[in-house]
């Protein structure tokens, strides 16, 4: 990993205060060079990097060779109060069927009275049964804030919260709690495109499971942030061992010994991240260069049900046992692989903007137009190399950049991996000159001059027009490093999340895929009839299904 990406100039990254350690370790390691606000120019980076939200101004300036690790407007899904309405508005549209993973929640203060009809009439149809209630605040993360109750007269708060029915029948594990941390990078909203790492985390609560203590966060939580000054959690404890964490290579060899439809199982969580993710497609802007890794916390049940507790916002990266740095480590670098970072994105404004076919910018040695990732490199897989060169190279096309004053050479891509590879004797860049022009970036004619900035360090976001409509219009290449995708997995797919996305049409290729799968799993119920009709997931799409250590094709299991 400690090989320079470019050997002509570095990519350049900039953290915010409070970013991950690992982030930057993994960076230099990769040959990058972190931005130093003294001594270089304010746009002269390629990643920005930060664990809050960026501004409105930061999305609208963006660079054609900057890249930003969060979407705007997130907290409709991270937020739990916001995703508790979507969920409602989704169950409303499209059946409760569909979307009871996520069990109903009430936005307390202003639902109380209707969380207090329920509470009613559960207690007198259950005919004394006990049920047992979690409340979290809305906007607190690291399980600050939780506690359960079953009564109501328990129910104390002074903030804003919601309020669920506490799934009381987890799967354990020698006795122990636990749930699943999910790594998911979205790269698009538009079209929407879902990539779920095969590295994660499975989370141990540090004191045995037991409902006759409801005030034991310790045998109730997850959290790590909570769970490491409990009393326990150094101790060895019976089959989970120290600490509090598994990778989930671990948890698979654990599930391969149940009586457990495992592939059945990993399909019924990569639809929960799809459909959680679609409750805020119409909600969320499309952003060009942005990505954004979010943690889905799953629980599953005594019945191998899988449920949704919660999406995470900058999920924690900190370094806290030995699978933290397993998992993380490779998760950071599988990231950079997929942010497509292209030759003249190391050059930054110089690259896009120098004049001149003998510019040594414009004419690196190698003939590929954008850089390969590394995992492109790792891997003798024909089908898969030739997706990931093909869906960058198509991606670098679709830029154009004008200068406001001076010519300015213009790379040109191949479109697939041969013509590339075809091409190695040959100049790989072609120049196109353009006219000068004075147009702004939203090409409104300019008529007054003015003086130059004085604060001549300052890269002008008008310097450089770009189509940034064009970006991640290619189809995406179905694995990169760990990253499976999981959305868009056929054409029926792809083109409803264009431009204005059609989510019913979605939702019912979702549901399609589901029962083919759940049919198609369970050899006893498969008919000649059902396996030989199409699956919908051919066409020049080859998805893979997330989860299992070898990831089959969903066509092999859907047949």
């Amino acid at each position: 990993m400690a090989e320079r990406e470019c050997s002509v100039a570095p990519l350049v990254f900039r953290l915010h205060g409070g970013a991950p350690q690992v982030v930057r370790e993994v960076l230099l390691e990769r040959g990058w060079e972190e931005y130093d606000e003294e001594d270089q120019e304010e746009g002269d980076w390629n990643l920005y990097w930060r664990t809050s939200g960026f501004r409105k101004s930061d999305y609208e300036n963006i660079l054609p060779w900057q890249r930003l690790n969060h979407h705007p407007k997130m907290s409709q899904i991270t937020r739990k109060d916001c995703l508790a309405r979507h969920m409602r508005r989704m169950k409303t549209a499209f059946g409760a069927a569909l979307y009871d993973f996520s069990p109903g929640a009430f936005i307390l203060p202003n639902e109380y009275t209707k969380f207090l009809g329920v509470y009613t009439k559960n207690r007198t149809t259950d005919r004394g049964k006990s049920r047992y209630w979690i409340c979290k605040p809305v906007d607190l993360s690291r399980g600050r804030g939780i506690f359960l109750f079953e009564d109501i007269k328990d129910l104390v708060y002074d903030s804003s919260v919601i309020v669920q029915r506490y799934i009381s029948n987890p799967l354990l594990i020698s006795g122990y709690k636990f749930d699943l941390r999910i790594y998911v990078c979205v790269k698009s909203f538009s079209p929407l495109v879902i990539y779920m790492h095969q590295e994660g985390l499975v989370r141990f609560a540090t004191e045995k499971y037991t409902l006759t203590s409801l005030d034991s966060l310790y045998s109730h939580l997850t959290n790590t942030s909570i769970n490491k000054f409990g009393m326990r959690y150094d101790t060895d404890k019976e089959r989970v061992g120290r600490g509090c964490k598994w990778t989930m290579s671990r948890f698979r060899s654990f599930l391969h010994k149940q009586d457990v439809n495992e592939l059945l199982l990993w399909h019924r969580i990569s639809n929960i991240v799809t459909l959680t993710l679609l409750t805020a497609l119409p909600c969320i802007p499309s952003s060009p260069n942005c990505l954004e890794l979010l943690g889905f916390d799953i629980l599953i049940d005594a019945s191998y049900k899988p449920w949704l507790l919660e999406v995470n916002y900058s999920p924690a990266l900190s370094m806290d046992c030995p699978a933290d740095v397993t998992v993380k480590k490779g998760l950071i670098n599988d990231i950079i692989d997929l942010m497509n970072y292209r030759m003249t994105d190391n050059f930054r404004q110089k690259g896009y903007l120098r004049k001149g076919s003998s510019s040594r910018y414009l004419r690196p040695k190698i003939s590929q137009g954008f850089l390969l990732p590394k995992t492109w490199h790792a891997t003798g897989s024909k089908s898969r190399n030739h997706s990931i060169s093909s869906s960058s190279s198509s991606q670098d096309t679709n830029c154009q950049f004008h200068p406001i004053s001076k010519s300015v050479g213009h790379e040109k891509a191949s479109q697939k991996f041969k013509e590339i590879t075809d091409k190695v004797e040959c100049d790989d860049l072609k120049l196109t000159t353009f006219n000068s022009t004075r147009q702004s970036r939203r090409n409104t004619p300019s008529t007054v001059f003015k003086l130059p900035s004085l604060n001549v360090r300052k890269i002008k976001s008008s310097g450089v027009l770009w189509n940034s409509t064009t970006q991640d219009r290619d189809v995406p290449p179905c694995r990169v490093g760990d990253f499976i995708l999981t959305f868009p997995f056929n054409e029926a797919t792809w083109k409803a999340s264009q431009d204005q996305a059609d989510v019913k049409a979605i939702v019912n290729e979702v549901h399609k895929l589901t029962n083919r799968l759940a049919t198609s799993f369970n050899e006893k119920e498969r008919t000649k009839t059902e396996s030989s009709q199409s699956v919908g997931v051919g066409d020049k799409f080859e998805p893979l299904l997330w989860g299992p250590k070898d990831p089959p094709l969903l066509s092999e299991c859907c047949s």
